[in-house]
């Protein structure tokens, strides 16, 4: 040993005389001491045991619980050009006032006539369409008016026909007559023949029965002739019949050609006297969109077309427009391990940037300055951007109203409130990283409960 210091290993010193070994030895402090530590264990091992709710905690800001109260883009119909404001931002307007005027930059919309052009074509076309109608309808009465005509031509060949086939019959009878007088004729002559040359009759007697067999024969040959020129009569009726039918049909089928052609016209007329009133209401719609009004009650936030005389598309958006009257939410989003404990009426709380809140989150009846919200619905896609899911949250109707200056955008912080467990076991499930326990609310228990016992 080099014994380069002062104090001596090998040397007893008495230690009573330091400060330190006389608090140590004094028996007092010692048992004080002892009992804090075991207080302090007992209120620790208390403390351990105490009640923590579990939450799960998310961050949003404030939106809007129906999406026609969010704020919105109003966008122009039609491309055009700004002629004139009627609003600044920050103004407030009511559901129908106009916010800026555009004109047109079509050149087929151009004309300042163009509804009073369009409405005087309309008017050619109705008469028109009018003069086709009028015209089908009096090609409908001449087909009727010809087939009546038709028919009283048809029964008067008909009765012809009648009358000659009668005269034929007639004829036929007289020819027969004919016929049989021919024969009486021909034996009386006979009979005189051969008398006269016995000397019984007369020389003037042969010859007034041949003159009757004459006569008879002749008659006979009329009779002929009049039976053939009978038949040619039933023969012409017939034909005539046949003649009246083709040359009527034919009037008929160019009546019906033509009143369908008149048809055709008026229908095709019609179309488009429907395309031009069409065309009237477009145009007359598309004046209207040359007003862009407020769809509903709100505040002027931003003018996104600028300037006079400044031109867009179609589509274009010309201002942003925050409604009145909205019913604030809350959007909030969490990680994908706690969504299955986000249930749609579970009770979360709520603190708004720029409002003091002192928040313990195992004990909220605690916290100050935080405010309570239900939840309303639960996405069931993950928000790419965010890698979280977003929930919905309304005000709980139950406690103290949202502030009322808060506005939709302004950042949110929420916690939703889960199962009261007690402390030690919250730290050992931080400490390895457990997700908080997952459990149903009791109307789902209730649901399940009784699926079960319906599949049993």
């Amino acid at each position: 040993m080099l014994n380069i210091s002062k104090y001596k290993l090998n040397k007893e010193e008495e230690l009573s005389q330091f400060e330190s070994m006389k608090f140590v030895n004094f028996k007092n402090r010692y048992i004080t001491f002892n009992k804090i530590m075991t207080a302090l264990g007992i209120v620790f091992l208390v403390f351990m045991f105490l009640p923590w709710t579990q939450n799960v905690r998310g961050s949003g800001y404030v939106t809007t619980l129906n999406p026609s109260q969010r704020p919105q883009a109003i966008q122009s119909a039609i491309p055009g050009r700004i002629e004139k404001w009627y609003v600044g931002e920050g103004d407030e307007v009511k559901k129908g006032d106009t916010i800026v005027f555009i004109s047109e930059i079509k050149s087929e919309y151009f004309d300042p006539k163009l509804l009073d052009r369009t409405q005087a074509q309309i008017t050619s076309k109705s008469f028109s369409q009018s003069s086709y109608t009028k015209k089908a309808e009096q090609l409908s009465r001449q087909i009727v008016a010809l087939r009546q005509e038709r028919e009283l031509k048809l029964e008067e060949t008909r009765n012809k026909l009648i009358q000659a086939k009668l005269q034929v019959k007639s004829d036929s009878i007289d020819l027969e007559v004919a016929k049989t007088q021919i024969s009486i004729a021909q034996r009386q002559f006979e009979r005189i023949e051969q008398l006269e040359t016995e000397g019984l009759k007369s020389r003037t007697d042969l010859e007034n029965k041949k003159l009757k067999l004459q006569e008879s024969e002749a008659k006979l040959v009329s009779q002929q002739n009049k039976l053939l020129s009978s038949r040619n009569k039933v023969l012409n009726a017939q034909i005539e019949i046949s003649t009246i039918r083709t040359s009527y049909d034919n009037k008929i089928s160019k009546a019906e050609s033509d009143r369908l052609s008149a048809l055709s016209a008026q229908y095709d007329t019609e179309a488009q006297v429907s395309k031009l009133e069409n065309e009237l209401s477009n145009y007359s719609m598309r004046s209207d969109l040359k007003y862009i009004k407020a769809p509903q009650d709100g505040f002027i936030n931003r003018a996104i077309q600028k300037g006079i005389g400044e031109t867009f598309k179609e589509g274009a958006e010309i201002v942003s427009i925050m409604p009145t009257e909205v019913e604030l939410a809350v959007e909030t989003y969490v990680r994908p391990i706690d969504l299955p404990l986000m249930h749609p009426g579970e009770e979360v709380r709520i603190i708004f940037d720029g409002w003091p809140a002192i928040f313990f989150s195992g004990w909220p009846n605690l916290s100050y300055g935080t405010y309570g919200g239900k939840i309303v619905a639960v996405e069931r896609s993950i928000d790419p951007s965010k890698g979280k899911y977003r929930v919905l949250i309304k005000p709980n109707e139950n406690e103290t109203g949202w502030p009322d200056v808060i506005r939709a955008g302004s950042g949110a912080k929420t916690l939703a409130l889960l199962k009261d467990v007690p402390i030690w076991y919250e730290i050992w499930r931080q400490i390895n990283g457990f997700p908080p326990d997952y459990y149903l609310p009791t109307d789902n228990n209730t649901n399940t409960n009784k699926n079960q016992n319906t599949k049993k």
